[in-house]
C-alpha cells in the first residue's frame, strides 16, 4: 500500500501491521514501522492508538530499553499504557520488573482492570497472588471470566489446589478455559480421579471439550496412574466428541503406558500413531525404559533417537546405562565407543555405569 504511493496507512492500519511484526518477531519491519509511523502523523496520535502495539513488540524481541522509551512517551494515566508494558515485560519473562511496573501503576492511582489482574496473575507468587484476588474481590470483577481462570491457574501453579477450586466453584459463569485449566490443575497434582469427574461436569453443563482439554484430562491420567480410564478416554476423542487427536495426544498415552511400565504396550502404540513420532515421544520411552530396566525396548527407542539426533549424547549415556545395569558389559562398552567416535562428552548431571558398578 505504501509503496504504491497511492493511499497512506492510518494509524490502525499501522497498529495491525506491528502486531503481525510481534507474532513474527520482525524487529526490523516493526522499527521501519516506528519510524514511517513519526513521519506520517505527530508523535502523541501515534503513540496513543499505536503505542501499545509498538511496546509489545519491542519488548517481545528483548528490545527493552526501545519498550521503556515508548511507554515513556504514551499517556501514563491510560490503563491500556500500563497493560500494554505489564504485558511486554511479562511476555519477556521478565516477572520482577512486570510486578514493580504493576506496583508503579498502583502508586500512580491507575485504575486496573481485568486485563492488568489476568496478566500480572501469571508472574505472582502467592502472597502477591492472593494480594490480587482480595482487590478482585473488593472491586466486583464477578462477571469478569478471564479474571477468575487467572486466579484458578494462579493457585493451582502455586500449589494450592484448593483454593483453585474453591474460586472455580464461585465463578459466576464459567467458559471453557475455565473448566480447562481446573482440570489441568487437578492433573498437576495427580488428582486424575477427580479431574475426570471435572471433565464429566463440564459435558453435562453443555460445554463441550476441546484438544486442550483432553490434553489435560489425558495427562491427569498418566500422572494418577489411570492407563485403562486413559485408553478409553483417549479412544472417546474421536467416538463420543468427533475430535482428532493431534501428536501431543498420542505423547500422552506413550507416556501413560511408559510410566505404568507397560513398555510392549507403548511402543506398539507408537508404531500405530498416524503421525510421525518425535524425539519427545521417543525419548519419553527411552527414560522409561531405564527406570524399569526393559533392554529390548530400550534398545529399540534408543536407537531411533540416535538416528534422529546422532550427536545428543544423553541418548548414548542412557543405553550404555540400560546395558550396563542388565550386566551386558560387551553392548554397554560398544555404545561408549560410539559415542566416543562421535566426539562427544557426557553431558554434566548423566554418568556411565561402568563394569562392576
Amino acid at each position: 500500500m505504501v509503496n504504491v504511493g497511492m493511499v497512506s496507512p492510518d494509524v490502525d492500519a499501522l497498529s495491525g501491521v506491528l502486531v503481525s511484526c510481534r507474532s513474527l518477531g520482525a524487529l526490523a519491519s516493526g522499527r521501519e514501522i516506528h519510524g514511517y509511523g513519526l513521519k506520517l502523523m505527530c508523535g502523541d496520535v501515534f503513540y496513543k492508538s499505536a503505542g501499545a502495539a509498538l511496546l509489545a513488540l519491542y519488548a517481545g524481541c528483548g528490545r527493552l530499553d526501545r519498550a521503556d522509551n515508548v511507554f515513556w512517551r504514551m499517556d501514563k494515566g491510560d490503563v491500556v499504557t500500563w497493560n500494554a508494558m505489564i504485558f511486554g515485560l511479562v511476555d519477556a519473562g521478565l516477572g520482577h520488573l512486570a510486578l514493580e511496573c504493576f506496583r508503579e501503576m498502583q502508586g500512580r492511582g491507575v485504575k486496573i482492570d481485568g486485563t492488568t489482574v489476568s496478566t500480572i496473575l501469571t508472574v505472582c507468587d502467592l502472597r502477591c497472588g492472593k494480594e490480587v484476588h482480595a482487590y478482585v474481590r473488593k472491586r466486583n470483577f464477578g462477571c469478569v471470566i478471564p479474571v477468575y481462570n487467572a486466579l484458578v491457574h494462579m493457585y493451582s501453579i502455586r500449589g494450592c489446589i484448593a483454593y483453585a477450586h474453591f474460586v472455580f466453584s464461585t465463578m459466576v459463569a464459567r467458559d471453557l478455559v475455565s473448566w480447562n485449566t481446573v482440570i489441568g490443575g487437578f492433573g498437576t497434582h495427580g488428582l486424575g480421579q477427580t479431574a475426570l469427574e471435572l471433565l464429566r461436569e463440564m459435558s453435562d453443563s453443555g460445554i463441550s471439550p476441546d484438544l486442550v482439554t483432553f490434553s489435560c484430562a489425558l495427562s491427569a491420567c498418566s500422572h494418577s496412574g489411570l492407563v485403562d480410564e486413559g485408553i478409553e478416554l483417549f479412544y472417546r476423542m474421536t467416538k463420543d466428541f468427533g475430535l482428532t487427536p493431534v501428536r501431543e495426544h498420542f505423547s500422552c498415552v506413550v507416556d501413560m503406558l511408559a510410566r505404568a511400565g507397560r513398555l510392549e504396550d507403548a511402543f506398539h502404540f507408537i508404531d500405530q500413531m498416524p503421525q510421525e513420532p518425535d524425539k519427545h515421544v521417543w525419548g519419553a520411552l527411552l527414560a522409561a525404559c531405564q527406570e524399569h530396566q526393559n533392554v529390548s525396548v530400550g534398545k529399540l527407542a534408543a536407537e531411533i533417537l540416535i538416528g534422529l539426533e546422532p550427536l545428543e549424547a544423553g541418548h548414548y549415556v542412557t543405553l550404555s546405562n540400560i546395558y550396563s545395569r542388565a550386566g551386558r558389559w560387551d553392548d554397554a562398552a560398544r555404545v561408549r565407543k560410539m559415542m566416543e567416535g562421535h566426539g562427544l562428552l557426557k553431558p554434566s548431571g548423566l554418568s556411565l555405569v561402568g563394569a562392576g558398578s
